[in-house]
């Protein structure tokens, strides 16, 4: 894990979910994944947008060419736990397509639309 994925995670483990820098002020949580191909614990911090009562992620990589690892971990096992705010959450993740991802990536992207640029950026469908 990166020095600046640990500070982060650091931060927001000690503020309820409140960090600073680039994340100020916008939903994050924390992502608890299984290496693919490792079996290892991993964590990621991400940008959510709740959705009734799931949350969706965006798998951008800023616009990368490929899918981040967590993206892959998650499609190996799909079983998975999040941190939100000073909550565990257990969930089961999925990859959302057509009529149902379309309305939720239009407001990532309204919101947030650095989203928008990732999107521009690469030939890839995002997964959400």
């Amino acid at each position: 894990m990166s020095d600046w994925n640990q500070r982060v995670i650091e931060e927001f483990r000690a503020n309820a979910g409140k960090v600073g820098g680039p994340f100020e002020g916008r939903p994050l949580l924390l992502l608890h994944t299984t290496g693919a191909r490792s079996g290892k614990p991993r964590v990621t911090p991400l940008m959510y947008q709740q959705v009734g009562d799931a949350y969706a992620i965006f798998a951008s990589k800023g616009g990368a060419k490929t899918d981040p690892d967590w993206y892959h971990n998650l499609l190996a096992h799909p079983a998975a736990t999040i941190e939100v705010g000073s909550r565990r959450i257990d969930v089961t993740a999925r990859v959302i397509e057509g009529d149902e991802r379309h309305p939720i990536w239009e407001t990532q992207k309204r919101d947030y639309p650095f989203f928008a640029d990732y999107e521009r950026k690469t030939r890839r469908t995002i997964p959400v």
